[in-house]
């Protein structure tokens, strides 16, 4: 009879045990499965399906900390093409000027009125003159904001008898500020100035 009943336990504790443990593998398996559809949901959060001749192509979405640096470059880059890409036509110059004006802040307007109070962008229209600015390098300081800037470019500016160029050197600092559609880095160039803007070669045409 005791022989029976110590059976009985052993199999009891045996039973116990083995129910303990498949208890623990299926806490351990619904763990698991709640952390992998939690981190399916993550990375679908950041993908943007987008169309292109009917055909769903996936975009990965980033955190804006991650590309500051680069769109810094761009902002700054972009606002220097539209503000020193000159053609001779009135319209195309403002409309430039204008773009490159949401970019910036009075500083910038501030070397536009005092170009067109020199005639500068007369001369351009009257003599048929091209201007193109190249970009060398850009260096910004991302530790501290606003962050500081210097630009490194070179114009090359045609006219009817030769083709000059020119060396460009600006600085400034950026502002973060909301994005919009004329503005969609979200920076802002203030305290900007042209610290170099000489002949570097002249060639005749």
């Amino acid at each position: 009879m005791f022989t029976k009943a110590k059976n009985i336990d052993t199999a009891f504790r045996q039973t116990r045990s083995f129910f303990i443990i498949a208890l623990a593998c299926v806490v351990v398996l619904a763990g698991y499965g709640i952390y992998s559809a939690f981190k399916i949901a993550s990375q679908a959060q950041n993908k943007i399906y987008v169309l292109n001749d009917g055909k769903a192509l996936v975009a990965i979405a980033a955190e804006r900390g991650e590309k500051l640096p680069v769109m810094a470059r761009d902002h700054i880059k972009t606002f220097h093409q539209n503000f020193f890409t000159l053609t001779p036509d009135d319209k195309q110059i403002q409309a430039g000027i204008n773009q490159a004006l949401y970019l910036a802040d009075g500083s910038a307007k501030r070397v536009y009125d005092d170009l067109k109070e020199s005639g500068y962008y007369t001369n351009v229209v009257s003599g048929n003159v091209s201007q193109t600015v190249k970009t060398d390098s850009i260096v910004v300081n991302m530790e501290h904001l606003p962050f500081y800037f210097r630009y490194y470019g070179k114009q090359l500016i045609t006219r009817s008898t030769s083709i000059v160029s020119r060396s460009l050197v600006t600085e400034g600092y950026l502002r973060q500020v909301d994005q919009s559609d004329n503005n969609p880095h979200g920076f802002l160039i203030e305290r900007w100035k042209i610290l170099e803007n000489k002949d570097l070669d002249i060639k005749n045409r």
